[in-house]
């Protein structure tokens, strides 16, 4: 799903909003998220899962093509771990689990 896709989505669920009301709710969402990992706070959305910011040492590469040793840079990397009720309902056990409370 793109962007524009989830805005659109949320559009039509909430026909009250408008649509440039919904797309900047979703861009500060996201740029509040992107400007928390940027401060290397993390980011956690019970059910859903948690941004964080994993570092990555400096280390010796190989180039693929010559084969040739190249320096990498140590670097931060945006990671995302996945909620409990996120994972359940990718695995199906949410669907199984409304039916065993019916």
């Amino acid at each position: 799903m793109t962007r524009s896709e989830l805005i659109a989505r949320v559009a039509q669920r909430y026909p009250e909003l408008y649509q440039r009301e919904v797309e900047r709710v979703v861009t500060t969402i996201f740029n509040e998220i992107a400007g928390a990992l940027a401060r290397g706070d993390r980011v956690e959305l019970r059910g859903f899962g948690a941004f964080s910011v994993k570092r990555r040492d400096a280390r010796t590469g190989r180039n693929p093509r010559t084969g040739e040793p190249v320096h990498v840079d140590a670097k931060a990397v945006p990671f995302f771990k996945t909620g409990k009720q996120l994972r359940d309902r990718l695995n199906g056990q949410d669907a199984a689990r409304e039916g065993a409370e019916a």
